[in-house]
């Protein structure tokens, strides 16, 4: 019975592997073309992406084995004659969880390391075949509250490695008086704001507009923005995490990513507790079909609104990473319970 199911998810994982890289062709083989991509820099793009891929098929490809090979296995009367044995149905289920759980082992070490360093090449090398400069990095809605005032930023471009940065969006308040401007410059060395034709408001007069440039003291430490989260390793999420000056939804963003790379791996232990206690319960191939999808649609609803209602703080972000693997877990238990 595994070499059936463990034949069926091999099958899986090629189908969901060809399936994402024709996705991917489809989808950039014109603009490869546009900018007349070398063979070498194709091929640099999607060795990159492909990471990503496995990882997500690894886990895809687990209801897709189990579902479809017991519905086979169901066909030619062998859980029948299992059952007829006086085998116990979760005797059979039980032999599934350990292979799925050496397959959760590597989505692991592949989403803590290839997959973060992976995306990270792909954006690159597509910013080389479009001819353009890596954007710079860049920090939104950056606000500093010493004692008496308040320093905002709508964002903040870091140009020149920690030096110097240029701002949009800019508000400062000292005691009554408050300066806005649509842009300004941040002088680290010196400890300035630089704001461009400031409004200046003050309660016993109207709002003017200063003709230059109007500096005030800022007192702040210029840090390169934090990197995008799901491009840097495990022990640079910690990292990051560590920091004092994260704002409240990059850390949710952070906190977020790093749970969901030990709470990922979980999900193809979860998939095979339910697929197998569903499976034993299906007797035909086309229920089994279906049983796949509603797997697979299910968990991509979960994992696309998950990670937006952490950032948002609707969910905690630990909550968010685990309820995929949580809720399918329960699912399979509670089939597990009836199969008893």
């Amino acid at each position: 019975m595994l070499r059936e199911v463990l034949q069926m998810y091999l099958a899986g994982l090629a189908l969901f592997l060809i399936l994402q890289m024709t996705d991917a062709l489809s989808s950039t083989v014109g603009k490869a073309l546009t900018y007349k991509a070398t063979f070498a820099e194709a091929g640099m793009a999607f060795l990159a992406i492909f990471p990503t891929f496995v990882n997500r098929s690894l886990v895809l490809a687990v209801p897709f084995g189990i579902l479809l090979g017991l519905s086979r296995l169901q066909r030619d009367s062998e859980v029948k004659a299992l059952l007829a044995a006086g085998v116990r149905p979760l005797s059979v289920v039980w032999p599934l969880l350990l292979p799925f759980a050496l397959v959760g082992g590597l989505a692991f070490v592949n989403a803590g390391s290839l997959v973060p360093a992976g995306l990270d090449r792909w954006d690159r090398t597509w910013y080389g075949i479009f001819g353009m400069a890596t954007p710079i990095p860049s920090q939104d809605r950056y606000t500093y509250a010493p004692p008496g005032a308040l320093y905002y930023a709508g964002r903040v471009l870091n140009d020149s490695g920690g030096q110097s940065a240029q701002l949009s969006g800019v508000m400062v308040q000292r005691g009554d008086e408050t300066l806005t401007a649509q842009t300004g410059r941040w002088d680290a060395a010196a400890q300035t704001w630089v704001l461009d034709s400031p409004w200046v408001t003050r309660p016993d007069r109207a709002p003017a507009q200063q003709s230059g440039a109007v500096t005030v003291p800022q007192r702040d430490r210029l840090e390169p923005p934090p990197p995008d989260p799901k491009k840097v390793s495990n022990a640079q999420l910690r990292a990051e995490l560590a920091r004092g000056d994260l704002g409240r939804e990059a850390r949710r963003d952070y906190t977020y990513q790093l749970a969901a790379r030990y709470a990922d791996p979980f999900t193809p232990v979860a998939f095979a507790l339910a697929a197998g206690a569903l499976g034993l319960l299906f007797r035909s191939r086309a229920a089994a079909t279906a049983g796949v999808i509603v797997f697979i649609a299910g968990f991509y609803v979960l994992w696309e609104t998950m990670p937006t209602l952490a950032r948002s703080g609707a969910i905690a972000p630990e909550v968010a990473a685990w309820l995929p693997s949580v809720l399918f877990t329960l699912i399979g238990l509670g089939l597990a319970w009836r199969l008893r």
